[in-house]
């Protein structure tokens, strides 16, 4: 695979770009999470039981699975800034239902319409990639997962106030801000890939492609990489799905509470992301972050079920957001240089099917399991898997030769 051009805005242009991308993806997920700590809770008040909140939270994710390649391929063929931009809307949607719903249905219909915007998460990595020269790459992930964290600390706090002024008032809240976001989006997020290189080739393989070619054929350097993410998303959302509900069992944690855990997840996520990822990818590259991210994150599973005080859980939460925080913007970096440029935001939408696939099977498997194996079944289950993603970054990841860029 050749490596991927750094399509040709100037360094002002790019700046201004990759400033815009973050600050549109701080936004959505500023409003994501107004929604999801609360979204339990809501469920829980029109009777769902434990395992229908899996289902629920799942449901995003279903959505997002089946939207993803195609927003990638619509990406390729059309350019990422109106892909994002519809994503961005449908977001701003989904929260005004979820502010409107009064039945479980709607809930659903939410988390559904999100979800179809999230497929969008792809390509704007794919932007990322086609505006960042390769040593810097992961670095620009890494901020742009940054801003995403920020809102993890922010919107649970948002959460936790607008609840106070009536069960409509934070789905309103996520809304507004994200119909604020397509507005910034559509002044200022430039087109990141030129027309020229949106040509469609004359003989595409199908969309779905790519996704069988992962599945069926996984020895690939490509492949392998986004089976890495895939698996090590599925052990993440084991821990996020049920946190909450275990929170609630353990320490009675509740809506107007929960928001101060996820707070300082995010505010841990974000420090790291910003500030000292760039510094430990200079000193032990991509692919030693990626092992060292993945160790950390199975050692904070692992301690979850030891936790006997809220004063504990301050020292065992640093090791998740700490370890994803290597972990996923880094696994990113080396699959942009893995793929063709033609084909880089399909490659990553497939990369957010596999996400989204595992965004599925895990609340409904980790809900499962907290209800009938007991509340800390999920963490361990999710500890050893992502000791068998940490095995396999040192078994069969291996770095890619350097390979010229050019621009387009």
């Amino acid at each position: 695979m050749s490596e991927t051009p750094t399509y040709a805005l100037g360094k002002g242009d790019q700046f201004q770009a990759l400033s815009v991308l973050i600050g549109v993806n701080f936004v959505d997920m500023l409003g994501s999470l107004i929604v999801i700590p609360l979204l339990p809770f809501y469920a829980l008040r029109f009777d769902a039981t434990p395992e229908m909140v899996g289902w629920l939270i799942a449901s995003f994710s279903v959505a997002q699975l089946v939207a993803a390649p195609i927003w990638g391929r619509v990406s390729d063929r059309y350019g990422r800034r109106p892909a994002l931009l519809i994503g961005l809307f449908g977001s701003a949607a989904a929260f005004l239902v979820f502010g409107l719903a009064t039945s479980l249905p709607l809930l659903f219909l939410s988390r559904i319409v999100q979800g179809m915007g999230g497929g969008t998460t792809g390509v704007a990595q794919a932007y990322v990639s086609d505006t960042v020269g390769r040593e810097h790459r992961a670095r620009a992930l890494g901020w742009l997962s940054a801003a995403t964290n920020a809102g993890v600390i922010i919107g649970p706090g948002i959460a936790s106030l607008s609840a106070h002024w009536g069960r409509q008032a934070p789905g309103f809240v996520a809304s507004g801000l994200c119909f604020i976001n397509v507005i910034a989006a559509w002044f200022w997020l430039p087109e990141s890939r030129p027309a020229s290189a949106r040509k469609a080739p004359a003989q595409r393989k199908p969309v779905w492609h790519a996704a069988w070619t992962v599945l069926w054929n996984p020895a690939g350097r490509a492949e392998r990489l986004i089976w890495i993410y895939g698996v090590g998303m599925l052990a993440f959302t084991l821990l996020t799905s049920i946190l909450a509900l275990w929170l609630h069992a353990k320490f009675s944690v509740n809506e107007r509470t929960i928001g101060y855990f996820f707070m300082y997840y995010g505010l841990l996520s974000f420090v790291m992301r910003s500030v000292f990822l760039g510094p430990v990818v200079d000193r032990i590259g991509e692919i030693g972050a990626l092992r060292v991210g993945t160790i950390l994150l199975a050692v904070g599973m692992l301690l979850y079920p030891l936790v006997s005080t809220v004063w504990m859980m301050a020292l065992v939460i640093p090791f998740v957001p700490i370890g994803t925080a290597l972990m996923f913007p880094t696994v990113t970096s080396l699959l942009s240089h893995a793929v063709d440029s033609a084909e880089l935001g399909t490659m990553m939408g497939v990369a957010q099917t596999f996400a989204g696939i595992a965004r599925v099977l895990a609340p409904i498997a980790g809900t499962i399991a907290f209800q009938r194996l007991g509340i800390s079944a999920p963490f361990i289950a999710g500890g050893l898997i992502v000791l068998l993603v940490s095995w396999a970054t040192f078994r069969h990841v291996q770095a890619a030769p350097a390979v010229a860029e050019s621009a387009v």
